[in-house]
């Protein structure tokens, strides 16, 4: 198998839902968090992209498309390494993005040196990208607006779609070349459904 989409849009703008959608539409299995998750050597695998070895035919083994962080921070070195890749930006309203962030994905407090693999990958790939300051509004804010405009900068524009899960299916199928499903859009991992599910606990709890 080999990358056929590039999710380049940051966790919480709606990645689940296109997730679901990719593989509703024949892309999966699609790459995603949730899959760092069930994979206890994937940490390492990421951690060692951030030090510049990345495996990447390892990584995606399986799977036709990948979506949501890890890879998001590295949308530009796999667009260049699946060069027949299309690649997708997933957008949403900044600070709708930040509040969903600070109630589900970024930690209160990121220990800078722990040991836990997947602490550190979440510190080297994701924390870097916001010099550590994954609670801080302005920060947030603006290094999701610095990315988004560097994707629009980097991919050229026949191979990218900014996309807004709100959309639908329309704008997607369209760019992908393929048949609109008689089915409603998936819209999944609201904040309810995001513990619902057991990804993190709510930051803060015990």
């Amino acid at each position: 198998m080999t990358l056929k989409v590039i999710g380049a849009g940051y966790g919480r703008t709606g990645t689940l839902s296109l997730k679901l959608a990719l593989e509703q539409l024949g892309f999966g299995p699609c790459y995603h968090m949730m899959e760092v998750f069930k994979n206890p050597q994937a940490p390492g695998w990421w951690i060692d992209a951030a030090d510049g070895a990345p495996d990447w035919p390892k990584i995606f083994e399986g799977y036709n498309a990948t979506v949501d962080w890890p890879n998001a921070s590295f949308y530009a070195e796999l667009a260049e390494a699946y060069p027949d890749a299309k690649v997708i930006l997933t957008k949403r309203e900044p600070e709708g993005w930040f509040k969903s962030t600070q109630a589900t994905i970024f930690p209160q407090d990121m220990p800078p040196d722990s040991d836990v693999a997947f602490d550190q990958m979440v510190r080297k790939v994701i924390g870097v990208r916001f010099d550590g300051r994954m609670r801080d509004h302005d920060t947030c804010i603006r290094e999701f607006n610095r990315h988004n405009a560097e994707v629009c900068e980097r991919i050229p524009a026949e191979r990218l779609l900014v996309y807004e899960v709100a959309q639908g299916w329309g704008p997607l199928c369209a760019f992908l070349g393929v048949a609109t499903p008689d089915t409603p859009m998936p819209k999944v991992n609201s904040t309810e459904e995001f513990f619902a599910h057991g990804h993190l606990p709510p930051p803060g709890s015990a």
